[in-house]
């Protein structure tokens, strides 16, 4: 194996290994800065070594291992931690020494990596900064690959994760899972920073892409895994099962040039039937686990509607707009009150769409929203109120921020202005 080859095989190895090797080592240490420094020691180690060895049989072992040592070491030099020093310098022994040491390094990793899901996700800490630490922790993401995935500038992710940790440690955040109350709200935190991930990918809010892909696969990576560290929380199931299904679109969502191809208009010979399969799987997962259904269960239940139509025609829209009314109360926003519009719409025809939509022309969180002036634009146009509908796709794309959600609204504004209907909306 070249060097080229030991160092693709080394970025493979961290980006599946790093999460569970710095949960481990945060639970030795009680300090997610300090098991991530470890652990980048144990990275740089491999990145010297394993050129000249060869990469280990079990290179997750060997990471951790490593790392473990260095952790002694580091402890070793503060007198405090003098008995937990013995009872680490007891344990590793036993460990390299085992031959079973393999199965040894596993022992709590799936506890270990649910607790850094917790801690990464803890609301004393910024929306901002649980997405960045959430992705270089948990995703293995460095920091440029983050500032790129959200444009921003690779010092400012840098900052937030710094500030993040810093202050996790401040505010003495332990490193464990949470009971009762405050174990559903932390829940309820961590599913929103994997779903702002995965929104972010899978809809640019800004940029030239209309889609980021590695956000996406990240996203839905760790909400796998999270779905088996706590297989009896239905939401975890509904929102993997939500993007499970999204997911499956996304061959279909970009044409040839990279423009966006709206859901009505997609080739759905192109969606991913595995994606849908275990889309599907898990909303049943969630459905049979009883309760009310939530948030998340609901939002994938519609988009399993979409999934389940071989055509546009085939949609039940009427189901749709019940399970949006049901998002509704349950979890009320203007955005939902929106998509509710869209699928009344479909279901009953755009006059009665445009009606809800012209409620909520007033609302003032929506006044920056590009979506808003879109949705009322295609209605408009469907009545055939082309010039009204023109001024509203023209609005839309100057909110905007991703190029070509520009480019797509100005040639449906277009359209408008040469008296033609302009493309579905999706």
């Amino acid at each position: 194996m070249t060097a080229s080859d030991t160092h693709r095989a080394i970025d493979a190895v961290w980006r599946i290994e790093s999460a569970r090797l710095i949960a481990g080592l945060a639970r030795m240490v009680r300090d997610i800065g300090l098991a991530e420094d470890l652990a980048q020691d144990a990275l740089v180690a491999a990145l010297e070594q394993w050129p000249e060895s060869g990469v280990p049989r079990n290179p997750g072992a060997w990471l951790m291992a490593t790392a473990k040592h260095r952790a002694i070491d580091a402890l070793r030099r503060k007198a405090r931690f003098e008995r937990k020093i013995e009872e680490l310098g007891h344990e590793a022994e036993r460990e390299t020494l085992s031959p079973d040491f393999d199965a040894a390094v596993e022992d709590d990793m799936g506890d270990d990596l649910l607790r850094l899901v917790f801690t990464a996700c803890h609301p004393v800490l910024s929306t901002e900064a649980r997405v960045a630490l959430t992705l270089r922790l948990l995703c293995g993401l460095k920091t440029e690959e983050i500032a790129r995935a959200y444009l921003v500038p690779e010092p400012t992710v840098a900052q937030r994760i710094v500030r993040a940790k810093r202050t996790l440690a401040e505010a003495h955040v332990p490193f464990e899972v949470p009971q009762g109350a405050e174990r559903e709200e932390r829940l309820s935190s961590v599913l929103e920073v994997l779903y702002l991930v995965f929104n972010e990918g899978y809809a640019a809010t800004s940029g030239d892409d209309w889609m980021r892909p590695g956000l996406c696969e990240e996203a839905l990576r760790l909400g796998r895994v999270l779905a088996e560290l706590v297989p009896k929380e239905p939401e975890v199931h509904g929102l993997v099962a939500l993007m499970e299904i999204q997911a499956s679109r996304s061959a279909a969502r970009t044409g040839p040039s990279g423009e966006p191809v709206l859901l009505l208009d997609q080739d759905r010979a192109r969606w991913d039937q595995v994606l849908i399969h275990r889309g599907l799987a898990a909303l049943e997962r969630a459905e049979s686990l009883g309760g009310a259904l939530g948030p998340y269960v609901l939002q994938a239940s519609i988009a399993a509607c979409h999934a389940r139509a071989r055509t546009p025609q085939e949609t039940d829209w009427a189901r749709i707009a019940t399970l949006y009314g049901a998002l509704a109360v349950l979890a009320p926003s203007p955005v939902v009150e929106l998509n509710r519009a869209v699928a009344l719409a479909m279901a009953y025809g755009p006059a009665t769409g445009l009606e809800l939509v012209d409620e909520l022309t007033s609302e003032p969180s929506l006044k920056g929203y590009h979506l808003l002036p879109s949705v009322r634009g295609d209605l408009l146009a469907k009545l055939g109120r082309l010039d009204e509908a023109q001024q509203e796709f023209e609005r839309a794309a100057s909110l905007t921020r991703n190029r070509r959600e520009r480019t797509l609204l100005l040639e449906r504004a277009a359209a408008c202005a040469r008296g033609s209907a302009p493309p579905r909306t999706g």
